[in-house]
């Protein structure tokens, strides 16, 4: 039986009374515990009753204080959470369809992962499916690796897709429906100098190829295809109204000539490639979809595509906007990662300093906080600014139930310690005491590491307490135990220690820098994971033949 279990009883059964703690029902606690104690429960129950006596002559609010240090987790807390859901989606009538569609020039990152949950969460909730849909329509800005990067960090979310679907396979699909388009007389062919072709426009006034007879363009769109024109010579264009009061609206190009570029899929098959406009409203009425998750910077984008479904009388499907989100003091523009790596600035597309999922992932962020983000965060139409600081909360609330402790000491210094008896620490690895415990047999004379800083603090005859060990006073070199009386713990500096056979531990940062240090030898029995260093924060844990770790938060 250990004493600090009595003591954590009382309090808790103190707070729940009144102040008052009842030593029969300390005892229960105790027996139900450690069952073993019912041969000496005489010997015990005077020890329950000594501490309970000592424990009602203090305030409720020292009582909480005490608990709250000892053993946190038998605070009973009361706080209702609200948690917030997705509103239900417009006009559902059957079954719900819905895509995802990101483009592969690198892995997702934290800004990616709101399209791909919200989705998830709806097709879910509906019974839906989901379509997760490769946009590769620029050879330009293809990475090969990233098609796998993409659905690895979507598997890492939990999205659930039931069907992908890479543009890059569909080209023949788009040439027909531009083919029926011109067909039509709804699209052209401008062999217009490009900026000429714009300043037109922005006139409200035609090019003068917009009129040629459809036979005209149909022959120009194959000369198009059998490499007739070079880069920008000619350009399909879709046309709209030359007067809409927006601009953007008016006339957009939906093919255009790339030679010369080699696509990581199709080679150099194809050098006509599909505009995002056109391929997208082609796809998303072939693939039925019925509804369509986007950021309000898309909704020129949406005014284009629906000049498509129009022209072939399509059904559209529903188009829900929510409002741009900001995301502040994190690395994610694409080229300057590609760069950073390409220059050995950055370690890969996992590098802590990097907004990405990988990044995440390595330093311990669960998935299930980042869903949980952007549900709270919802589909509003007003512009966000993304939280860190909530991200972190959320996750905390994740890992800290699961969380082992250890003690981990940077910059550490070598200090000796003199006791009049030997000294045993009993350390919980959580304050859940049921996750267990570790238990250090010190001696009486012995080494520990402290952080410098600490150490450094100390004036002599200064008293002060080794967290989980005991009250000290500092005689001026050495550290001398005096006691382990718990009633001091709200009048003494805390400080942490690792015993003298600690285990070296460097711990990146999220800015790229890297703490050095100790942790306890305990750690030798971890295979790894998210751990709480007390005083420092989570880490995430790499073992192997050397300890490294990825610091998530505090």
């Amino acid at each position: 039986m250990d004493k600090n279990d009595i003591i954590k009883f009382a309090l808790q059964n103190a707070i729940e009374h009144n102040g008052k703690a009842d030593a029969k029902s300390v005892l229960g606690k105790i027996i139900s515990k450690d069952p073993s104690i019912k041969s000496r429960i005489r010997e015990v129950m005077e020890e329950i009753e000594s501490v309970v006596k000592e424990i009602n002559l203090k305030s409720i609010e020292e009582q909480r204080n005490m608990l709250e240090y000892l053993a946190p987790e038998l605070l009973e807390k009361k706080k209702v959470v609200e948690r917030k859901v997705l509103p239900d989606l417009p006009d559902v009538e059957g079954t719900v369809v819905m895509r995802m569609a990101p483009s592969p020039s690198g892995p997702l990152h934290i800004g990616h992962s709101r399209m791909a949950i919200l989705n998830d969460e709806y097709t879910k909730r509906y019974g839906g499916r989901l379509i997760l849909r490769i946009e590769d329509t620029n050879p330009l800005n293809v990475e090969n690796y990233a098609y796998d990067m993409i659905r690895e960090d979507l598997d890492w979310l939990g999205v659930k897709y039931h069907e992908v679907v890479i543009q890059s396979d569909r080209f023949n699909i788009y040439y027909n429906y531009a083919k029926k388009l011109l067909e039509m007389g709804k699209a052209y062919i401008t062999l217009c100098d490009e900026k000429e072709w714009r300043r037109l426009k922005l006139s409200r006034l035609p090019c003068p190829d917009r009129d040629l007879d459809p036979s005209v363009h149909l022959d120009r769109w194959e000369e198009m295809l059998s490499g007739k024109y070079g880069n920008r010579e000619a350009v399909y264009v879709v046309k709209t109204d030359l007067t809409h009061p927006n601009p953007a609206i008016r006339d957009w190009a939906a093919f255009r000539i790339i030679r010369r570029a080699r696509h990581p899929r199709t080679g150099e098959k194809y050098i006509v490639y599909p505009l995002m406009n056109f391929s997208v409203a082609i796809d998303d009425h072939e693939l039925g979809l019925t509804h369509v998750l986007r950021g309000k910077d898309h909704i020129n984008n949406t005014y284009r595509q629906l000049y498509i479904f129009d022209y072939f009388g399509w059904k559209k499907p529903v188009y829900i906007h929510y409002g741009k989100v900001k995301i502040e003091n994190s690395i994610l523009k694409t080229s300057i990662i590609k760069k950073g790596i390409k220059d050995g600035n950055f370690s890969g597309w996992d590098d802590v300093r990097l907004g990405t999922l990988a990044a995440l992932r390595k330093r311990g962020i669960s998935p299930d906080a980042i869903r949980k983000y952007w549900i709270d965060a919802g589909l509003k139409e007003v512009d966000i600014v993304f939280s860190w600081e909530n991200l972190y909360a959320y996750n905390r609330t994740i890992i800290d139930p699961v969380a082992k402790r250890f003690f981990f000491v940077w910059d550490p210094v070598k200090v000796g310690v003199k006791s009049r008896e030997e000294l045993i620490a009993n350390i919980p690895l959580h304050p859940n005491i049921d996750m267990g415990k570790k238990v250090y047999r010190l001696g009486r004379e012995f080494n520990i590491y402290m952080t410098t800083q600490d150490f450094s603090s100390l004036k002599e005859n200064d008293m002060f307490r080794l967290k989980d060990l005991g009250n000290f006073r500092f005689d001026g070199k050495f550290i001398i135990f005096e006691n382990n009386d718990l009633s001091l713990i709200k009048k003494l500096k805390i400080f942490h220690w690792v015993p003298e056979n600690s285990i070296r531990c460097n711990v990146i940062m999220p800015d790229g820098s890297e703490k050095s240090g100790l942790v306890e030898p305990e750690i030798s029995r971890f295979q790894g994971g998210i751990v709480q260093f007390e005083r420092f924060g989570y880490v995430n844990l790499f073992m192997g033949d050397t300890i490294s770790g990825y610091f998530a938060h505090n």
